[in-house]
């Protein structure tokens, strides 16, 4: 699974290097290390006017912030995985 935040200009200041964090603590505290890549990336072109983008694979998702990362990383990273290991 590779994981692309937007640390584009819009998204930076909406607050992606603190979501990257979350990210690496995530991939960490689940130990995905071998299952999931982390990569930043300038605009991914779904600019929002709440969050940052972020695309898991070939699917785009607007508007993470911080207060939703943890509830968005269950729905569609664990859950994810979770299926591909079915």
């Amino acid at each position: 699974m590779i994981i692309q935040i937007c640390v584009g200009s819009s998204c930076h200041l909406k607050g992606s290097e603190q979501l990257v964090k979350l990210f690496q603590n995530a991939v960490e505290k689940y130990n995905l290390d071998n299952e999931v890549t982390l990569a930043g990336s300038f605009c991914i072109g779904k600019c929002n006017r709440i969050g940052v983008t972020i695309q898991i694979d070939d699917d785009i998702f607007t508007g993470v912030t911080p207060d939703s990362f943890e509830s968005f990383f269950n729905e569609n990273v664990l859950t994810r995985l979770e299926k591909e290991s079915e």
